[in-house]
């Protein structure tokens, strides 16, 4: 067992665990690309085990809750969208999440009320005139305090950033291209990393929806550098829920 520990720093909701970020520490235990199964929500500053199980599975646990499952899988996207870097900070104008009305303004990844440095600020609007279904992009520049020991971003970073801008994503119709504020929560995701940026790097993160099942609402996001080299795509699934339970109040 290896213990995890999700600091509040990386929190999503005020009072659980960045969707993306802890997906991305439960799978540092699983080779390649990796699909992560969130079960309850992620507590914080508390310590977690990751555990490996009989069917080549991983858990991350809180005592004996099942807060996470991960498991290696092959995570290919029938489609890639991509950006260039000034077409992104141009859509970053357009977000539909204003600073304002933001249902999460503390998040780690997408939180307008965090510093630059501290939060990623990654704040995914619309690429103008695109064809059905919708595409969202965001600029990032990751920060030095981002990386792990051989220089690199570290990974649970990538899939962090992938994170948010696919829940934006979620609430734009793909058939309509209207766009709601449900609140919503990650429920799974999947990705696999290609190779990681380095601090400063200017990086164009695009994100579209998929599709929707009941409360369901799927997305896909692909990571790009500055000249175009794919660094890392995802899949996720969100679930539309009460704004209660988004806060951890449900």
């Amino acid at each position: 067992m290896t213990e995890i520990v999700i600091d509040k720093r990386f929190c999503g909701p005020p009072n659980s665990g960045n969707g993306g970020y802890v997906c991305g520490r439960l799978a540092q235990h699983i080779p390649g690309a990796a699909e992560v199964t969130l079960r309850a929500p992620p507590p914080l500053d508390t310590p977690l085990g990751a555990i490996a199980t009989d069917d080549r599975t991983w858990e991350l646990r809180d005592g004996i809750k099942v807060v996470a499952t991960g498991r290696a899988v092959s995570v290919e996207l029938p489609r890639l969208e991509t950006a260039r870097f000034d077409e992104a900070c141009a859509a970053e104008l357009l977000t539909p999440v204003k600073p304002h009305e933001h249902p999460l303004p503390t998040c780690f990844v997408c939180g307008p009320a965090r510093a630059k440095g501290d939060g990623l600020r990654i704040f995914a609007g619309p690429l103008g005139l695109r064809a059905q279904p919708p595409v969202l992009a965001a600029s990032w520049i990751p920060d030095q305090n981002l990386t792990a020991d051989d220089g690199l971003v570290a990974s649970e970073f990538l899939w962090s950033a992938l994170d948010c801008p696919t829940g934006f994503a979620c609430n734009c119709d793909p058939q309509s291209n209207a766009v709601d504020k449900t609140p919503l929560l990650l429920g799974r995701m999947s990705a696999r990393i290609e190779s990681r940026p380095r601090a400063g790097d200017r990086c164009i993160i695009t994100a579209w929806p998929t599709g929707r099942d009941g409360r369901k609402r799927m997305a896909e996001a692909a990571l790009h550098d500055e000249a175009g080299r794919l660094l890392a795509v995802a899949r996720t699934t969100w679930i539309a829920v009460e704004r209660d339970v988004q806060l951890g109040r449900g």
